[in-house]
């Protein structure tokens, strides 16, 4: 028995164009000349330079998790990787409060500088040594590396506030311009 021939395979084409909406005279009126759909504007994407760091903003709670748990994951690292250097480990501590505080939502800018160093001594733990005496040897070798450290930890609180205080600074300005742009000009009332 003969084979029959090959179909050829149907190609895909285009959807036909949906038909024009019906405007305000689709109820039976006479329908007024419609405007052209305009082209979509299609804006070119900018060029590398110009694109911004992702901007996350985190709520209080947020940036203190943030902080507290970046700063515990580099406390560990410090200690596999460098021995429970204290010095890299407050090294790595200022770009963590910088990036927090630039973090934070508007209404939330004032937890930076009370985050940071919780989240530095949270962070501290993993490297300080504990002297092989339990809990109460931790807690003194925690004690002692905060008091060996303290400049690593106000250099960080310093550089979280000053941030907090520009953006809470450029906020403030922001509104008072569009309260100024907003009031009426005096004299240009009518008087009668």
């Amino acid at each position: 028995m003969p084979r029959p021939p090959k179909q050829p395979k149907p190609s895909r084409s285009p959807e036909p164009p949906l038909p024009p909406q019906a405007g305000p005279a689709a109820g039976g009126g006479v329908a007024r000349s419609a405007r052209p759909a305009a082209a979509p504007v299609r804006r070119p994407a900018p060029p590398p330079a110009a694109r911004r760091l992702p901007s996350p903003r985190l709520t209080g709670l947020g940036g203190g998790l943030f902080c507290g748990l970046l700063m515990l994951a580099l406390g560990l690292l410090t200690e596999v990787l460098f021995g429970g250097s204290q010095t890299v480990y407050g090294v790595l501590f200022l770009p963590v409060c910088a990036l927090t505080a630039v973090w934070l939502r508007e209404g939330d800018l004032l937890t930076a500088p009370i985050v940071v160093p919780i989240a530095f001594a949270l962070g501290l733990a993993p490297i300080t040594d504990d002297g092989g005496d339990g809990t109460l040897g931790g807690l003194m070798g925690l004690v002692t590396g905060l008091a060996t450290h303290a400049g690593w930890l106000y250099g960080g609180t310093l550089v979280a506030g000053l941030i907090v205080l520009v953006r809470r600074m450029r906020r403030v300005r922001m509104v008072n311009r569009r309260i100024a742009r907003n009031r009426p000009a005096r004299g240009s009332g009518a008087r009668g």
